[in-house]
């Protein structure tokens, strides 16, 4: 099935950003104020890129200037904007017709630049891009004897989500 691979990164990182959200309820505290404000410009810079794309793919104008939010939201505030957005994707990959996958989109950056993408091409962009952020979060975990969450694919396969995700397909 040509998008069983969008479907699984998309679901992927639902359950990624779900399970880095629950460490983060736990545990934020625990970071300095420093780190916290890092972490959440981070999980920010992530959520504004992954509505400007939702943007890209509904065919809609973003009306973003940069990659960020003019004020940083609250970690809550993140985590349930995340949630909502990551739900929006996974139904948007289950969806997503193989004659589509292929499909170019023009549309521009948040600084103005005119560009072109597939539907494809831009899932695996919110994908790969989030997977980098999350990781980034993690290591500030790890330097605070914060466990991260195991957000590795093949995590995800291991796990029911994983697995259920590959009885869908077949």
């Amino acid at each position: 099935m040509v998008t069983l691979p969008y479907r699984t990164l998309i679901q992927q990182k639902r359950w990624a950003t779900n399970g880095l959200n629950a460490v983060l309820a736990e545990n934020f505290e625990r970071l300095s104020m420093d780190e916290q404000v890092i972490v959440r410009r981070l999980l920010d810079h992530v959520q504004v890129v992954d509505e400007i794309f939702r943007h890209n793919l509904e065919g809609r104008p973003h009306g973003q200037s940069a990659p960020r939010s003019a004020e940083l939201p609250s970690l809550e505030a993140l985590a349930a904007a995340a949630r909502a957005t990551a739900d929006w994707y996974a139904d948007y990959a289950d969806a997503l017709e193989p004659a589509e996958v292929d499909e170019a989109i023009s549309f521009a950056f948040s600084n103005g630049e005119p560009a072109r993408m597939t539907r494809g091409e831009m899932l695996l962009h919110v994908a790969t891009h989030a997977a980098g952020h999350r990781g980034q979060v993690a290591l500030l975990l790890q330097k605070n004897g914060i466990t991260p969450f195991p957000d590795r694919i093949t995590d995800f396969l291991m796990a029911g989500d994983g697995a259920a995700q590959r009885q869908v397909a077949a």
